[in-house]
């Protein structure tokens, strides 16, 4: 009856131990699991519609035809980077449930006075438990807490980066497509201008400088076209690449390329940035989990106690015997004062790099938006002035050398600032495109880069 006695007792301990060991590790307040921050939808206008001068028929979607939507649900479904970052949110998440758990118990076998007077002396097991105080369960929780929230914000970078990737290949591709498409015509017209002056020339009607000119504006006219047609190949190539997808083929893609714009104002961009971006987010995190990591610091001196009990049958005697022990460390020398230090330092260079975060968004937004703002009011010009210009000067030329006003040579020329222009114009609708896209996405691109999805 002793022994069951003994035995309980050692229970008793477990139990108790147990429970002090499961209140430490409580947070005094429930931890709250942030869900991923929502979308951010775009501050500017939706993207316009115009078509490039010379004007065509409006693009309608089509069998075999992909919208920018479409192409964000692939991204974001199949971009390695994305499924990174929501990977590490997920550890963060098992380090603060790793955090918080005690210590394990410890139990054996346990022996004493054995062959005293011919017995087995003392023969029985122990049992042993740390019970951790100072709250450093709790806290180490803490930390952890905001480790996920750091964690959460790189992962919503991550998928605006992702967006922005997907946004500007689908422009740079409807650009490509349209460059494509107008240097081919140049390249037509280039070689059917080759074959006038050539009959001209044969019935004396022409000289050799128009069909020698006529050929230098068609070769230069089918370089153009090899280059648009290589330009949209390595355009697809990149976004498929963003899309998960390396092997896609290309297909049309279909959305509105260019039109009205409401102009954005770069003091309230500034401070939508400030205000929403993750990356700032995350610093500022970073921030409250080096302040929790001080707090965590400065109790890890507090010792620990340290409960053991056993319990033994005295064959000598046939006594039942238990034993219970209680120890804590003395912290006479080690009170870690160098990780109370080292954690301060932690916390200030935390702060200063959530400082430099802000600093360094309002240097890039500098620079993005002067391309913004370039591209901008380059393609306002093209579009109300240079655009018609070049229309009519287009205009007048072929009518006058219809009527024999202007000599071949002027034709060329003429055709070929049109083409120029209209060129140049998807250029600046391209730059356009880009920096609206980062702009709109929190100064976040390069989703495939090493390293993105770091602090």
């Amino acid at each position: 009856m002793r022994r069951w006695v003994l035995l309980a007792c050692v229970a008793w301990l477990f139990v108790g131990s147990r429970l002090a060991c499961a209140q430490e590790a409580s947070p005094t307040e429930p931890l709250e699991i942030k869900p991923l921050p929502p979308v951010i939808e775009p501050a500017m206008a939706q993207p316009p519609s115009i078509e490039v001068i010379p004007p065509g028929s409006a693009e309608r979607v089509a069998a075999g035809s992909m919208t920018l939507a479409e192409l964000e649900s692939m991204a974001l479904a199949a971009n390695p980077a994305l499924a990174q970052a929501a990977a590490k949110v997920e550890a963060a998440r098992g380090a603060w449930v790793q955090a918080g758990l005690p210590p394990n118990p410890t139990g054996g076998y346990v022996s004493s006075e054995v062959g005293n007077e011919g017995h087995g002396g003392q023969q029985g097991g122990f049992f042993g438990q740390e019970i951790v105080t100072g709250g450093k369960l709790r806290l180490s929780r803490a930390v952890a807490a905001q480790e996920i929230r750091v964690a959460q914000q790189q992962f919503e970078a991550e998928r605006l980066r992702v967006l922005s990737d997907v946004r500007i290949g689908f422009y740079e591709i409807l650009v490509a497509q349209r460059r494509l498409e107008i240097t081919q015509k140049l390249q037509q017209l280039s070689q059917r201008a080759v074959d006038t002056a050539k009959a001209f020339f044969e019935r004396e009607e022409g000289n050799r400088v128009d069909l020698l000119q006529a050929r230098v504006e068609s070769g230069s006219a089918r370089i153009l076209a090899e280059n648009a047609r290589n330009d949209y190949l390595a355009a697809w190539r990149k976004l498929s690449a963003v899309l998960g997808n390396p092997e896609m083929a290309p297909v049309k893609l279909v959305g509105d390329l260019a039109g009205d714009t409401q102009e954005a104002n770069y003091e309230a961009t500034l401070a939508r940035v400030i205000a929403i971006s993750p990356e700032l987010a995350a610093a500022r995190a970073s921030v409250d989990s080096a302040r929790a990591a001080v707090a965590r610091a400065r109790v890890e001196w507090v010792p620990n106690v340290e409960l053991q009990a056993s319990a033994q049958h005295d064959n000598a005697s046939h006594y039942d015997i238990a034993n219970v022990q209680a120890g804590v460390p003395i912290p006479i020398w080690n009170r870690n004062q160098g990780g109370v230090r080292r954690a301060q330092a932690e916390l200030a260079a935390a702060q200063s790099n959530a400082d430099r975060v802000e600093l360094g968004l309002q240097q890039r937004l500098a620079i993005v938006f002067q391309r913004y703002a370039n591209a901008r009011q380059q393609v306002e010009t093209y579009r109300k002035q240079i655009l018609p210009d070049a229309q009519s000067s287009l205009d007048l030329v072929s009518e006058g050398y219809r009527q024999g006003e202007f000599g071949y040579l002027i034709l060329l020329t003429s055709q070929r600032t049109f083409f120029q222009t209209n060129l140049a114009y998807l250029e600046s609708l391209r730059q356009l495109r880009e920096s609206q896209a980062a702009v709109d996405n929190l100064l976040l691109t390069d989703s495939l880069r090493s390293g993105t999805a770091g602090p």
